[in-house]
């Protein structure tokens, strides 16, 4: 049996829900991260940043657009830095800009990924996978990749089956 990582980064408080701007208590990626370790298992890794992202959603999305433009790599609160018994690492994020977080990129650049199979989830609110997945074959050339799935942010709660029945499809 194939051991699994999940690695997310996801959003709470403010975000952009089907047009407007809603307090979530619980991030979308991080409900759909849940969902993929239900159906598959795995180690769960929430990717959390040193410097705190503006409550306020607006401020925020600013700061990762600059982010994005200067290609950062923000410092992150913790990593994992050895992945050698997992055989697939779902990266799982929000879309920010088109692809995501520069979070996601500083704990993947930590990262041999040579030879791992990388599995992209992205939430987002009508952007799909956007960029994420030419990005992480532009980053990560030596990695396998799965099929990416994308699940829109507003419905996350409800796609525990189609994110599950998407997971072991990838697993297996």
């Amino acid at each position: 049996m194939s051991k699994n990582l999940i690695l997310y980064y996801s959003r709470k408080g403010e975000n952009y829900v089907n047009g407007s701007v809603k307090n979530l208590k619980k991030g979308n990626t991080e409900i759909a991260a849940e969902f993929i370790q239900n159906a598959v298992g795995g180690d769960l890794f929430e990717i959390d940043t040193v410097k705190t992202y503006s409550k306020d959603y607006y401020e925020c999305i600013d700061d990762a657009k600059a982010e994005l433009r200067e290609q950062a790599r923000p410092e992150l609160k913790d990593y994992v830095t050895d992945i050698s018994k997992y055989d697939n690492i779902f990266v799982c994020g929000p879309c920010w800009w088109g692809t995501y977080p520069m979070a996601v990129f500083t704990q993947l650049d930590k990262l041999d990924l040579n030879g791992k199979k990388l599995i992209p989830l992205m939430t987002h609110e009508g952007s799909g996978l956007g960029a994420s997945v030419r990005d992480l074959n532009k980053f990560y050339p030596n990695a396998v990749f799965g099929e990416g799935i994308a699940v829109h942010g507003a419905e996350a709660k409800k796609s525990e089956k189609t994110v599950e029945e998407w997971a072991k499809q990838q697993v297996n």
